[in-house]
C-alpha cells in the first residue's frame, strides 16, 4: 500500500500539493494559474483529469488562484468548509453546484483506503484548515499558514511519516525588511505565519519514531531563504536534542519546481 505526495509549488506566490494512493489522488490548493498547474503536473508525470478532487485550505489568493479554472476544465469536485466557500465564492468564478462539496473542520472523509482528516489553524482567513492523510499505517501532514501551532494541533498531527511544515520567515529579515509595519505585525501575530525557529520548536514536539521527512514550506519570498531556513531549523532542533539526518531529514520546497513524487 502506497501513499505518495509531491509539493508542486510552495511560497508567497502560490501553493499546491499533490497526494495519491493506488485508487485516489487529490490536489491540496491550486494557488497558481491553470496553465502553471498543468505544467507542474507534467513535471511529476501525472494527469490532472484523473484527480479525485481539490481540497481547499482557505481563501487567500496564493491558495485558490487556479481552483475554479482547474475544477471547471476537468470537472473536479472541490471540497472546502462552509465559511471558506462563502469567502471564495466570488473569487474563483462559477463552480457547478454538483462539483461543490462541504468538508467541515475537525472531521474525516474516507475515499477508498484513504482517510482525510481536517483540522483548524490560526490564520487571518474565514475558517482556515489543513489536512492529515491516513493510508493504512502511513500518515502525511500538511500544515502551513498558521501563526502558531497549538497543543490541539500538535495532538492531531503528532508522529506522522512526513510533514509539509510552514517555515515562513526569519524574524530579523522580516523586522529589517521593506514591508510596512502593519504587514510585519500581521505576519508576526498569532494569525500570521510561523518563523523558522517557531516551526522547529513545533517540529521537535510532534516528530515521532516514524517521522522520516519534513519539507520546509511556504517560505517568504522577501523574508527567508532556503539555506537560512534549513540552517535555522536544524540549529533549533539540535538545541532541543534532535540531530537532523539521524531522526529525520529536512527537504526544501520551491515556488516553481515540484519535489519528487515520494512514497512514505
Amino acid at each position: 500500500m502506497s501513499l505518495q505526495f509531491s509539493v508542486l509549488a510552495s511560497g508567497s506566490t502560490g501553493n499546491a500539493i499533490y497526494v495519491e494512493t493506488e485508487d485516489h489522488s487529490f490536489l491540496v490548493d491550486a494557488g497558481l494559474s491553470g496553465k502553471q498547474m498543468e505544467a507542474l503536473f507534467q513535471k511529476i508525470d501525472r494527469d490532472m483529469g484523473k484527480l479525485s478532487g481539490i481540497l481547499v485550505t482557505h481563501e487567500h489568493s496564493d491558495h485558490i488562484k487556479g481552483v475554479g479554472i482547474v475544477a471547471r476544465k476537468y470537472k473536479l469536485p472541490v471540497y472546502a468548509n462552509e465559511k471558506t466557500w462563502q469567502a471564495m465564492d466570488g473569487l474563483i468564478g462559477q463552480v457547478p453546484v454538483e462539483q461543490k462539496f462541504v468538508f467541515n473542520m475537525e472531521t474525516v472523509k474516507t475515499f477508498g483506503s484513504l482517510d482525510i482528516e481536517s483540522f483548524g489553524v490560526s490564520h487571518d482567513a474565514a475558517d482556515p484548515m489543513f489536512y492529515v492523510f491516513h493510508h493504512g499505517e502511513k500518515k502525511v501532514v500538511i500544515i502551513t499558514d498558521t501563526g502558531y501551532v497549538s497543543d490541539r494541533m500538535k495532538g492531531l498531527i503528532s508522529n506522522a511519516d512526513a510533514y509539509v511544515f510552514e517555515s515562513n520567515h526569519d524574524v530579523q529579515m522580516l523586522r529589517m525588511g521593506r514591508y510596512p509595519w502593519s504587514i510585519k505585525r500581521r505576519i508576526l501575530s498569532d494569525v500570521g505565519h510561523v518563523s523558522n525557529e517557531d516551526a522547529a520548536i513545533a517540529m521537535s514536539e510532534v516528530a515521532g519514531d516514524r517521522t522520516k521527512r519534513i519539507y520546509l514550506a511556504h517560505l517568504s519570498q522577501d523574508n527567508n531563504m532556503k539555506d537560512l531556513a534549513r540552517m535555522a531549523v536544524a540549529q533549533t532542533l539540535e538545541g532541543r536534542g534532535i540531530r537532523v539526518g539521524e531522526q529525520f531529514d529536512l527537504f526544501d520546497t520551491d515556488p516553481k519546481i515540484p519535489t519528487a513524487l515520494t512514497a512514505v
